[in-house]
């Protein structure tokens, strides 16, 4: 840790104009020791340099440690109310991953709960059904066998006997826990044993010499040298485990090679290390062992001792695995506070944007402890496979359903007529969508029928006027005229379908458009029998056409409508057309429509319209040859050939077409072909009587040329 500080300090790319400090404290391996030492970091207002400009603040942004798990629960337990981060380089219990109870802790070496899986898989790869544990009796073994049976118990695999042990134990529990050794059918342990816990037992295998045992280690002890050498070969031979991974540090030998005790006066950890690595005392050996014979004083240290000329775990650079855990702990509260030196004014991640002061900062500002940011209104929590339930996805609302809090598990759907805004976080109402006199679709088929009501009003004014001349009164006048005013209604009964649908206006629209279309076609009908019967009345003996007089021809036209009329009747006093605000075209949009009550009712005013306009069509097909100058079935032949045409293509558009479209589908054909037999009918006519008035005698319309062929 001293190395990587000095080495941050030094590289001027990283926390620049900051000089880092630092406070060891030696918790002896013991939780007791190790709360001790995080009060006093809590407490204490000491300068951590004799420098008076390097202060530190009073309270330790963040802390390294510690070198055991239940060390590192009490110290992460006890921190917690105060999010002051506890980065962990050896701690790797699975129950400190539970961020309820200790939010601010972090790691650089993995949790126990893949090491285990690992394991299991490992002892499944060998075919191993049958195996004995042992654990150290603390958070570290305790949980992780725990972990390690769930495991091993997915993959069948069984546990022949599961023992704890302690270093603080006295010698009878140990001797027990190798008795049960000694006496199972297994000789596959899996030893979840810290390394000072291991080092006890394996002197004591040695000492009863406890062969043939495959051991399977955990990262604590299996890559440390816990035996000497000749005995690690005899008791230790096969050994296989999971360990941490080991890397080489650049610069870290050099810089361990030149500590010396001069160069950090009255550390305590370089003299117990100094003394220990070369058997001297740095202290008068007189004044400190007088106790003992002058024979077993150690020598006194001269300070030209060499670290090169010696060999130990502290020297050995190739086998450093925790060390660089440390490494990357310093580094990693390192860049934590380099990225609040670097925070923008305005952009930072805390209230109003605000970045953090790296003079007087709170420790809950480095680093953020939480796993999944809050999500939003207008989102919903979702959580992720098989991670802690603090974990989880932010999720937008789906459209039509909203959310009002932060951290909502659910979304609310919207009422029916209600949509979720584009953030998702409240209900507005839906637009209501119908065909309206005031848009540019509905301005264009209002003037369309309002252009159509004033072509036919010229045309009745025109027959008026000519009412007496042969081309008007030929083929019944009446009729005629009772045409033109039919044809008037069924431009006018266009314009009910526009606007605001209502009760009276669903029930209008649709009756007045079956009555006056069937009005129009049986004058039409009858205007086509006429021809056809006139022609028949010239040959001999025909009598016809007393048959079918005036009187005969308004009773057909007066029956037939009178069909449709009850058929409307029937289907106003069942099931009428109704006003209906639809939800199921769009998720967005209410289409306010008249719903047509009776489908089978309204397919009956559709067909029987079409029936007639289908006997109308033959009738005149047949009778188009007939001989006269002015045969009118030609042209009756064309209005009807164009409005069955307009018709039959309606149907389908009709079912296809969403929302307002529909109704302006059927305003469009009943405009089509009322324009259809207006122009085909009495457009002919109105040319002879206003441009070709030599044509309009009863001699030239009852001359014997031949009538052209369609």
């Amino acid at each position: 840790m001293i190395f990587a500080i000095e080495e941050i300090n030094k590289n001027p790319n990283l926390l620049p104009n900051v000089t880092l400090g630092y406070w060891i404290y030696d918790s002896c391996g013991m939780p007791t020791v190790s709360l001790k030492g995080a009060f006093e970091f809590l407490n204490s207002l000491e300068t951590a340099s004799s420098e008076s400009v390097c202060q530190r603040s009073p309270v330790i942004p963040a802390i390294v440690g510690d070198s055991g798990s239940s060390q590192t629960m009490a110290i992460a337990s006890l921190i917690a109310p105060f999010r002051i981060p506890l980065v962990s380089y050896v701690a790797s219990c699975a129950c400190l991953s539970n961020r309820y109870e200790y939010p601010s802790f972090f790691r650089t070496i993995p949790s126990d709960y893949f090491q285990v899986r690992a394991i299991a898989q490992l002892i499944k790869h060998f075919g191993w059904t049958w195996i004995g544990t042992i654990r150290s009796d603390d958070d570290y073994g305790n949980f992780g066998i725990q972990a390690f049976t769930e495991a091993v118990r997915e993959l069948g695999i069984c546990i022949a006997f599961s023992e704890s042990f302690h270093i603080t134990y006295p010698r009878y529990k140990l001797l027990k826990t190798l008795d049960i050794i000694k006496q199972s059918s297994t000789k596959v342990i899996l030893a979840f044993l810290a390394q000072a816990d291991m080092s006890i037992l394996l002197q004591e295998v040695v000492r009863q010499n406890l062969t043939g045992i495959q051991w399977v280690g955990s990262e604590a002890w299996v890559t440390t040298t816990v035996l000497p050498p000749e005995e690690s070969k005899q008791f230790l031979v096969g050994t296989i485990g999971i360990a941490i991974r080991k890397v080489r540090v650049p610069g870290l030998k050099e810089f361990l090679m030149q500590s010396h005790p001069s160069a950090y006066p009255g550390n305590r950890l370089i003299e117990e290390f100094w003394e220990r690595a070369f058997s001297c005392s740095l202290k008068n050996a007189e004044n400190t062992f007088n106790d003992l014979k002058p024979d077993s004083w150690p020598k006194n240290c001269t300070g030209k001792e060499n670290l090169y000329t010696t060999r130990n775990d502290f020297t050995d650079v190739s086998e450093y695995r925790v060390t660089y855990n440390v490494y990357k702990s310093t580094y990693a509260i390192a860049h934590a506070l380099h990225d609040m030196l670097s925070c923008e004014h305005g952009k930072g991640p805390f209230i109003n944007n605000s970045c953090a002061n790296i003079s007087n900062f709170q420790p809950w500002q480095v680093p953020k402890a939480i796993c999944s940011e809050s999500c939003i209104p207008g989102t919903r929590k979702a959580a992720r496979i098989g991670q802690p339930k603090c974990c989880f996805d932010c999720v937008q609302c789906s459209q039509g359903e909203m959310s009002n809090t932060t951290d909502s598990t659910e979304c609310i759907p919207c009422p029916t007529e209600y949509k979720s805004n584009q953030q998702r976080d409240q209900c507005v109402p839906k637009e209501i969508e119908f065909l309206s006199f005031y848009e540019i679709m509905g301005i264009i088929l209002v003037a369309f029928a309002l252009f159509g009501c004033c072509i036919t009003l010229i045309v009745f004014l025109t027959f008026y006027t000519h009412r007496h001349t042969p081309i008007v009164k030929a083929n019944n006048s009446e009729l005629s005229f009772l045409l033109i005013v039919t044809l008037l209604l069924c431009f006018l009964c266009s314009i009910t379908f526009i606007g605001e649908p209502s009760a009276w206006s669903c029930m209008l629209r649709h009756t007045a458009f079956g009555i006056a279309f069937v009005l129009c076609v049986s004058c039409i009908l009858c205007k086509t029998l006429i021809v056809v019967l006139a022609f028949k009345a010239t040959l001999p003996n025909n009598n016809l056409m007393k048959w079918f007089g005036p009187m005969q021809q308004r009773l057909t036209i007066f029956i037939l409508t009178l069909l449709q009329c009850l058929i409307c009747t029937i289907w106003l006093a069942t099931s009428p057309p109704y006003p209906l605000k639809n939800s199921n075209y769009f998720n967005e949009v209410i289409v306010f429509e008249c719903n047509v009550g009776s489908s089978v009712a309204f397919y009956c005013v559709l067909g029987y319209i079409g029936f007639l306009s289908c006997v109308c069509f033959v009738a005149a097909f047949l009778a188009r040859h007939l001989p006269d100058n002015f045969n009118e079935a030609k042209h009756i032949t064309f209005s009807m050939l164009i409005f069955c045409a307009v018709w039959i293509t309606f149907i389908p558009a009709y079912i296809s077409s969403p929302g307002k479209y529909t109704v302006a589908v059927e305003v469009f054909a009943i405009l089509a072909s009322t324009f259809a037999l207006l122009v085909c009918i009495f457009a002919p006519k109105c040319y002879i009587i206003l441009l070709e008035r030599e044509k309009n005698t009863r001699k030239h319309l009852m001359g014997k040329a031949s009538s052209k062929r369609l």
